[in-house]
């Protein structure tokens, strides 16, 4: 059964009931109705990037649109979508970073837009949310078509195991109750351990005519419900996933809207990055050694023992060339993973279980031989595309992982040169342009095109010789900036140390912390550095502080937002994740540019191929990355029109180093200050006026 709002199974894609197209309301008096139904009030900005995204669907031409908080920019991209999936009975995709987002769409902004365009559009619009395989239950692991895999960490521990048999159990119970086997809806979750148990990536499925419980299958549900629907909200990770392979992961769309934006090079490149540990290989080995011979399992086997050997003794960090002993054990990985594919065989109609057994063992055995094909191959092409490293992360088995330098190449063939794209987020415009992160996308620099006259539709013609067009659009916010907020550079204190916060640094925390009377959101660059402040705070200050990591984030984040005299640290999430208006917020601190670290490998090779050809490296790679957290992090502070308050960042060289003005022209044009004592009389001030 459908959610609400939904298309339901056996619903026709377009009701009798439905308008010609012709009838459909224009653009304008469908945004006035949708305001209206959610309550809102009109605003320049949200007109502005409506009638824009309504003019790149019709011309084809991809935009780039920075849309500050408090500009409505959902309903701003969402009424045009609509209004071109009803007119031309297609489906229009939404591809947005966080789940956080996605629930907003599918939970709240869809539902009201559909009750509210219904009579205009003369049916009411449908929506779904489509996710990848692996966040469904699989119906055939439920019913036990499938061999049991016992943590390996869970065989010599009698308590894990029992945990892990309690967590599959309930999800046994579960899949009888739920509807969609999403497990966003299972409340309270489980382990990623227990939810792998239960569910496959799209490689391991057996297919819906194969599976015997293929015509209940959650997964293709969702995609059948997905391809009924004229929005489907998806993520960045599936959009990607869509673009890598040949086969669709999508339903068929001609439109793609891009939500955070901001994030999609990085979220792109994960779904692009593959990785190979020996525990991987075990894996391959297991699987194939319930359907296949002792001899060729146990080559796989041995292979991982000596991966595993390599990988133990190996340095962490980026390889600049593929040492000896490593490319002799990713060789025998690979020889070994491919002996077992062949042994493998083909399936066999009439054995269910054998097929699923067979089906797990392939796709993660091929998995370990691409990503072995793979390593190898990187340090054969002159022009080194791809990044190898070791990463040596904590509760983690030594692992080497390859990425590619740049993701522009396949966003520009596999996703802007197929269909009509729009970029949306409150931080594009990085250094005053949408070039920065255009070339990261893989778009030339930025142009217009021209609807021709007198054709049939406002599209161009195809062209042998043109390029991709594309417009950035910058259309403000309806915040005041710079009466509503206060930039403070702390020029004084000296630069930013590699030992945890210099003592100057706590010193001016207390004394901005205690200016706000608590209301603080403090932002670090580690989680090191995060738990230094708070230590140190609370042996200073009469007000609570939290620290991320103490509890769940989203509980943190609930118990700042409702004591105003509370201040929460934490790192990377909160840059991007918090949504506090009010009192409970009135100064967020940075304590450092946030650079990505020097020994980030991924961040060194970007750096090392800008500068090879001519750009400047440091700038391109580490400064855009600077620049978006920045703004990112500077974004949390203003959430409402009614919002005051002072963003303040430690680091010095935000205004005096020569790489200063990029990142200063990259924040929200508040008013600027060096002067502590100007910034500790507003904050006093801000405090005798809020209401507690």
């Amino acid at each position: 059964m459908a959610r609400a709002g939904k298309a339901a199974p056996d619903e026709p894609a377009l009701p009798i009931t439905a308008k010609a197209k012709q009838d459909i309301p224009d653009l304008p008096t469908l945004l006035k109705v949708a305001i209206e139904a959610v309550g809102g009030v009109p605003r320049e900005g949200q007109a502005r990037m409506a009638e824009a995204v309504q003019h790149s669907i019709g011309t084809g031409e991809h935009l780039a649109v920075q849309a500050g908080t408090g500009t409505g920019k959902s309903l701003a991209y969402l009424v045009p979508a609509i209004r071109h999936a009803v007119a031309e009975h297609t489906t229009v995709v939404v591809s947005t970073a966080t789940i956080a987002l996605q629930r907003q769409l599918v939970d709240r902004d869809l539902p009201r837009l559909a009750d509210a365009l219904a009579d205009a559009l003369g049916r009411r619009p449908t929506f779904a949310i489509l996710k990848g395989r692996r966040n469904y239950l699989c119906l055939n692991r439920v019913h036990g078509n499938a061999p049991e895999e016992p943590d390996e960490g869970a065989l010599f521990d009698a308590f894990a195991a029992s945990a892990l048999e309690r967590q599959i159990k309930r999800l046994q119970e579960w899949s009888t109750e739920t509807e969609t086997g999403d497990r966003d809806e299972l409340v309270p979750g489980v382990t990623d351990q227990a939810w792998r148990q239960l569910s496959v990536t799209a490689k391991e499925c057996l297919g819906v005519h194969r599976c015997p419980v293929g015509v209940d299958c959650f997964a293709e549900r969702a995609r059948a419900e997905a391809g009924r629907a004229d929005i489907v909200v998806t993520n960045h990770a599936l959009l990607a996933i869509d673009a890598l392979d040949d086969r669709p992961v999508l339903p068929e769309h001609d439109v793609v809207l891009v939500d955070e934006a901001h994030d999609l090079v990085d979220r792109v490149t994960s779904a692009a990055t593959g990785e190979l540990t020996a525990t991987a290989v075990r894996l391959a080995a297991r699987r194939c050694g319930r359907a296949i011979d002792e001899e060729t399992a146990d080559r796989l086997v041995e292979a991982s023992e000596g991966l595993d050997l390599v990988l133990q003794a190996a340095t962490p960090g980026r390889l600049e060339e593929l040492p000896q002993d490593l490319g002799g054990a990713l060789t025998a990985v690979r020889d070994s993973a491919w002996a077992c594919i062949n042994a493998l065989g083909p399936e066999r109609k009439e054995d269910t279980e054998g097929n699923t057994a067979r089906k797990l063992a392939h796709a993660i055995t091929e998995e370990v031989h691409d990503t072995a094909v793979r390593l190898l191959e990187a340090f054969d092409d002159e022009k080194q595309l791809e990044v190898v490293w070791i990463a040596a992360d904590p509760n983690r088995p030594p692992t080497i992982r390859i990425a590619p330098i740049g993701v522009g190449g396949l966003l520009r063939e596999r996703l802007f040169g197929q269909r009509t794209t729009v970029l949306t987020s409150a931080t594009l415009a990085l250094g005053g342009s949408f070039d920065t992160l255009a070339r990261q996308w893989g778009l030339p620099a930025q142009q217009r095109s021209q609807p021709v006259a007198g054709m049939a539709t406002a599209k161009e013609a195809p062209s042998d010789t043109g390029g991709l067009k594309w417009t950035g659009l910058d259309v403000g916010s309806p915040f005041e900036h710079q009466r509503s907020g206060i930039l403070y550079i702390a020029r004084h204190l000296p630069p930013p140390g590699r030992d945890g916060l210099p003592p100057e640094y706590l010193d001016e925390l207390t004394e901005l912390v205690q200016a706000a009377g608590g209301r603080t959101l403090g932002l670090f660059s580690s989680m090191r550095a995060a738990k230094q402040a708070s230590e140190e705070l609370r042996k200073r200050l009469s007000t609570p502080v939290l620290c991320q990591g103490e509890d769940t984030t989203a509980l943190l984040v609930r118990q700042f937002a409702e004591d105003p005299a509370t201040s929460l640290f934490g790192t990377l999430s909160l840059w991007q994740g918090v949504d506090v208006p009010g009192d409970s917020l009135q100064l967020v601190v940075m304590d450092r540019i946030p650079f990505p670290r020097p020994d980030d490998p991924l961040a060194s090779a970007r750096q090392k191929a800008v500068s090879e050809h001519g750009g400047n490296g440091f700038l391109t790679v580490a400064g855009t990355h600077a620049a978006l957290l920045l703004a990112q992090g500077a974004g949390r502070l203003l959430r409402a029109p009614n919002d005051r308050g002072v963003i303040a960042v430690l680091d010095p060289r935000l205004a005096t180093a020569r790489y200063g003005g990029f990142l200063r022209s990259s924040l929200p044009p508040f008013w600027t200050t060096h002067d502590p004592k100007v910034v500790r009389g507003a904050l006093k001030r801000l405090t005798g006026t809020a209401t507690t």
